[in-house]
């Protein structure tokens, strides 16, 4: 067992098959489903990531 104590948190990038790209966050043991159709894989890390600082700013 671990002694760190933090939320297991990702941000995964995915290709759909239309060939738009989306991502994916798990924040805290909740998956949240795929979001956008962004024309690039750095569009949708860089959303994702302000997702994620949006959630953890929520607490």
């Amino acid at each position: 067992m671990t002694t760190d104590k933090k939320p297991e948190t990702t941000v995964t990038v995915e290709k759909r098959l239309n060939g738009k790209w989306c991502f994916v966050v798990k924040y805290r043991g909740v998956t949240h489903p795929a979001q956008g159709n962004f024309s690039s894989m750095l569009q949708a890390q860089a959303i994702g990531q302000s997702f994620l600082k949006a959630l953890e700013k929520q607490g």
